[in-house]
Order: structure tokens, then sequence, then C-alpha cells
């Protein structure tokens, strides 16, 4: 990661990290129909089964993204968003290194995602991509729909 970033476990006190997860939720509702965003609010972010980290740059909060675990072996990324103010500057790809880097340090085998469908999702899917997730199958509570897909990535 850039010197000049660094990265935390998220403080849900801190006015600009509830900033960046407000942008991030009303993005998914912009952007994928009522009843099939599934994109965590605060209250479900802060359930003991899910860890959530942010990146700061220079009093701002640049990124979150978090890990949820599912079961023993099984992990699943959630929220992950990028500030508009520091998109292409590589806060996502440090944000997933890390996340699957605590996937794999927490014993998960498998990491798995469901994001939505349209054009507006093609830059966090080439990321996935390149660090190895595949299309696949619905997973956990899931269905699928025409507004989402679903990738994994065996650890």
């Amino acid at each position: 990661m850039n010197p000049n970033y660094t990265l935390r476990a998220a403080d849900f006190s801190d006015q600009k990290t509830r900033d960046l997860l407000t942008l991030h939720l009303a993005g998914m509702h912009e952007n994928i129909p009522a009843g099939h965003v599934f994109a965590l609010d605060l209250a479900a972010l802060t359930s003991s089964d899910i860890e959530v980290w942010t990146v700061h740059h220079r009093g701002h909060v640049a990124g979150i993204g978090a890990l949820k675990r599912l079961r023993a072996q099984d992990g699943e990324l959630k929220s992950m968003r990028t500030h508009p103010d520091f998109l292409r500057q590589g806060i996502a790809i440090s944000l997933l290194d890390h996340l699957i880097h605590r996937a794999r340090s927490l014993g998960l085998k498998k990491l798995s995602l469901e994001t939505g469908q349209n054009f507006s999702f093609e830059p966090a899917l080439k990321l996935y991509k390149a660090r190895g997730f595949q299309l696949g199958e619905p997973f956990a509570d899931y269905q699928a729909s025409k507004f989402n897909q679903f990738l994994h990535l065996s650890l």
C-alpha cells in the first residue's frame, strides 16, 4: 500500500466512515432495484461475525471493505467501496488484498461475493477477476436474479 495511506479496523464513531458507508448504500440503491440490494447497513456491519476495514489518507476515509464469516471455512466480501475522490489510486486493490490475507489467516478456504450485473459494477468485476475470483453459483441465502452475480475464490 502507498505509504501515504493507512489501513485500520473501521471506527464507526468516525463520521467520515459513516458518510462513506452512506454513500455506498446510496450507490447500491441507485444501481439495483429495491428488493435486490444486499449491501449491509451500519447496524449489520457491527455484527460479531464481520470485520470492517478502512483506508485513510490525510484525515479522509478513502475506502471501506468488510469480511463476513459464513461458516467455519467460508467467508464473504461485503461493502467494498472507494470514495470517489480516491478512485484509481490503488485503494480497492489494497483493501481486497488485505481482506484475502485476513480470510487466509482465519483459516477460511473459500471467499465469495455477490454483486450487481450492470455496467456500473464492471470496474469491481475486473478487480475481483484479476485476483482470481471466478463466476459461480449463489451461496449462503442468496437467490440468483437478473440483477446479481456471484464470484468465488478458493484460498
